[in-house]
């Protein structure tokens, strides 16, 4: 999916008005039934098996809180296949009303922005719940996951469940994010989808549990890992794509140390700067062809670099400085590329820097729990996101070294060292 952009000086950019805030529409029945009708085809592709697990507790009209793993674009097909003819309001990245807003309000679409306190999405969802008596569908983790397993909550989740007081239901999917990774740029493998969706609580249960222990229920439900699934079932990824651009969720050698000098390409990820070579096997192992396997197993291999990264925050020695080309997104109609600049991010936070100097933006550590962090976004490169809820820059790095999966990872141990 590729995204309308616009060239434009910083100076005009600035002078927009920004887009103004619109109470979510009730989604239209019509379109709806369109978008089922295409995802049972695109389904059909992928032999997609369903199971329901105590959905006779929940009545057809009844409103409820779905949350679903995120794993690749095909989940937004799973769930209008599992939840037609259900009506229910999607929450979704601001950048998604990007030169189809209508289209997307009509859908049923609240806008958001990833990572960013947003005080006017609770309003929003309970707008949808207790006047449109739509249910809400949310994906909590809020961004893809980079190495197949969970990304972290939000801890305000469990406060916004007892808030709404509706029954919430789990989706969980199995194949996903094997058929389409988002570090394999976008080529889909032949793999069997399944999906599971769950009754998990009921309003008597959500009122006697505090926030806390909904919260805990919901970090359990979302412990995954897929590369783990995929070795137990004794899945087969044949493509010989699938190791394509894995250096962007291992950029770090566990052998020489160094990084942003891997390269993933066919089945194979090289380090350029010691010549060690790794295969990603069939069955999802990593499996070194020169000397000894560091980390067979891909969240293992991440694992790790989170915790190189932690150690550099703690000794502080940890800062990532990088040229990038800018996006700024003010309004719906496009993302303006409003020029260069650099950007700069350490223990502190974030620091933006560009446009001849006109622009002059920081963004504290302290401001998110994550980040939002993409491979190849709408096709235009891989992407880290800082603003406000009035303007977000995207800041595409220049440098071919991968930055993006370590300043997510950073901004994870950063923040929780904080609090």
């Amino acid at each position: 999916m590729k995204l309308k952009t616009r060239e434009m000086p910083y100076s005009e950019v600035i002078k927009l008005k920004p887009k103004k805030h619109k109470k979510p529409l009730k989604p239209f029945f019509l379109l709806a039934l369109v978008i089922r009708i295409l995802s049972f085809f695109a389904l059909l592709g992928v032999k997609a098996e369903f199971k329901k697990i105590g959905m006779e507790r929940l009545s057809k009209k009844e409103p409820c809180l779905i949350l679903m793993n995120h794993s690749s674009f095909i989940d937004l097909k799973i769930v209008s296949t599992l939840l037609f003819p259900r009506r229910y309001n999607i929450v979704m990245t601001s950048d998604g009303f990007v030169g189809k807003n209508l289209l997307m309000r009509l859908i049923g679409c609240i806008p958001t922005q990833k990572f960013i306190s947003d005080s006017l999405l609770v309003k929003d969802i309970l707008h949808c719940v207790k006047k449109n008596k739509t249910s809400i569908l949310m994906y909590p983790e809020a961004s893809y996951s980079f190495d197949g397993t969970a990304t972290p909550l939000p801890q305000s989740l469990g406060k916004l469940v007892k808030k709404l007081g509706i029954p919430v239901v789990m989706i969980r999917t199995y194949g996903a994010f094997a058929y389409d990774p988002l570090y394999n740029n976008l080529q889909t493998r032949k793999v069997k989808i399944s999906a599971e969706m769950e009754y998990l609580l009921s309003p008597e249960e959500i009122k006697e549990k505090s926030f806390e222990q909904i919260n805990s229920i919901l970090k359990e439900q979302f412990s995954f890992d897929n590369f783990r699934w995929q070795q137990e079932n004794g899945i087969k990824i044949t493509e010989k794509f699938r190791a394509d651009c894995l250096n962007r969720v291992l950029y770090k050698c566990p052998h020489c140390n160094c990084e942003g000098e891997t390269e993933g390409k066919g089945t194979t990820l090289t380090c350029k700067n010691c010549g060690k070579v790794y295969e990603l096997t069939e069955d999802g192992f990593m499996k070194a062809k020169n000397g000894v396997t560091e980390f067979s197993h891909i969240p293992d291999w991440y694992a790790w670099q989170r915790e190189c990264a932690r150690q550099e925050i703690l000794s502080g020695e940890y800062k990532i400085e990088c040229e990038v080309d800018i996006y700024m997104m003010i309004d719906t109609k496009c993302v303006y590329k409003v020029g260069d600049g650099v950007l700069t991010h350490t223990k502190d936070g974030f620091s933006l820097v560009g446009c001849d100097g006109q622009l002059n933006y920081t963004q504290p550590a302290e401001l998110s729990y994550s980040l939002y962090s993409d491979f190849y976004w709408y096709e235009i490169g891989d992407v880290i996101s800082i603003g406000t809820p009035k303007v977000l820059y995207y800041c595409i790095p220049k440098s071919k070294k991968d930055i993006v999966a370590k300043a997510r990872i950073a901004t994870e141990e950063i923040y929780s060292q904080s609090i």
